[in-house]
This record gives C-alpha cells, sequence and structure tokens, in this order.
C-alpha cells in the first residue's frame, strides 16, 4: 500500500475543502511552504489536484513548474484543468510524471480511449462518485453514469488505472466507503483511493479490499502535527 500525500490548490495557496465544497476551505498556506513540508516527509509521490484549474477548465502550467522546482526531483501526480490530450501532455512536460483527467475523459468513450492511446500508464482516470454518480468539473457536475457504467466504459476504453473519490468523505476524517473501492476494485482495474482516508487502519482496510494506494489529505496533515 503505497501511501500519497495530497496537496490542493487554490490560487496561490494550498488549501483544504471540506467536502470540495469551495466556500469551505479549512485550511490555507502559501503553496511552496506546503509543498515543502511534504517534501521534508520523503513521500515517493504527491498528488498535486488543482481545484482552480478543475473549476475554470484549464491547465495552470506555470502551477505545475513552481511545485516541480519545490518537489526536487519527487515523482508529481497532477490533474486540474487537463481537458486535452495535449494538455496532459504539456503537464508532463511541465513536470508531472503522471496525469489524473476527469472531465474531458467522461466527455465519451472515444475521448476517453484517445486519452488511453496518448498516455498509457501515465494516466489516470477521476472516478469521483457523488451521490452514487460520477461526477466532473471539480464536482459540481454529474455524467448522470452510475458505478457500474462508469466502469464498464472504463474497461472497454483501455483505462489501466483509477483514482476513485468518495466525494461526501473528502475533507471529513470520516473514513474511506470501503464498500465503494471494494465494488471498483472487483473490476481487476488497479485503483487509488481518496476520500476521508485518516490513519493506518484505514490503510490497512483499503488494502484488503484490492487498492494499490491511498491518498492523505487532512490525515496526512495530522501527521505533520498541523492543526487546522
Amino acid at each position: 500500500m503505497q501511501v500519497i500525500p495530497a496537496l490542493d490548490l487554490l490560487g496561490d495557496d494550498a488549501v483544504r475543502l471540506e467536502q470540495g465544497d469551495f466556500d469551505r476551505v479549512i485550511f490555507r498556506q502559501p503553496i511552496e511552504e506546503f509543498l515543502s513540508r511534504i517534501i521534508a516527509t520523503n513521500p515517493p509521490l504527491v498528488h498535486i489536484v488543482d481545484l482552480q484549474g478543475a473549476r475554470d477548465g484549464a491547465l495552470r502550467r506555470e502551477v505545475i513548474e513552481r511545485c516541480a522546482a519545490v518537489a526536487n526531483g519527487t515523482a508529481l501526480q497532477v490533474s486540474g484543468g487537463i481537458r486535452s490530450p495535449g494538455a496532459a501532455l504539456a503537464a508532463i512536460d511541465a513536470g508531472a510524471q503522471r496525469v489524473i483527467v476527469g472531465t474531458a475523459a467522461w466527455t465519451n468513450a472515444e475521448a476517453m480511449a484517445d486519452f488511453v492511446e496518448q498516455l498509457a500508464d501515465r494516466l489516470l482516470v477521476a472516478f469521483d462518485v457523488k451521490d452514487g454518480r460520477l461526477a466532473v468539473r471539480g464536482w459540481v457536475s454529474s455524467t448522470g453514469l452510475d458505478v457500474d457504467q462508469a466502469l464498464e466504459r472504463c474497461l472497454s476504453s483501455g483505462v489501466q488505472r483509477l483514482h476513485v473519490t468518495a466525494v461526501e468523505r473528502d475533507g471529513t476524517m470520516r473514513g474511506p466507503d470501503l464498500a465503494l473501492y471494494e465494488r471498483v476494485c472487483a473490476s481487476g482495474l488497479a485503483v487509488v483511493a481518496a476520500g476521508g482516508v485518516r490513519d493506518e487502519r484505514d490503510l490497512i482496510a483499503l488494502e484488503q479490499v484490492g487498492c494499490e494506494a491511498a491518498v492523505m489529505g487532512l490525515g496526512y496533515l495530522t501527521r505533520l502535527g498541523i492543526t487546522l
């Protein structure tokens, strides 16, 4: 089980939102200051979400470059505002090792297959579940697809790895939605879990249902001794 600390960006700050709500910011710190604290823990990978890019639909390449400079060789997994394979490749060129694509990949089956063809194992498809449906555009819109329909599309498009978020658990420290992750892992796709992951017990539980990695936001902040 790989533990991946999360860095959510809004403007020039690292933030944490409760349940993805832009009006419920529970933590804020300058990007470089916060990322330096994360890098000091020697993680194998850092998960970076540009919330502003996701909301506005535009890749902020300069932000990725800033993060890559601070990361100093630590691998970055980046998402937010990646609306085309070209933008995904631009994110990699700016310093990301892997990219997470949500909204653009869920436009239709052809779009998802195009991302797979261009990016192969550098791609994770965002599988963000809210009220039982796949959410997009920074979790403010729905694709209308339920979990099983969404899994079928991923499998038929050749996706290798999913980044699965239980939106209702994100930023709540309520623990992961194990039933959701077990359901998705049963598809045979590699799963990175996010949303509500608190501690080692949650990591063990996620490993037992089949997840290969877990992203920690508030739980990782707690490990660093940061008081919100």
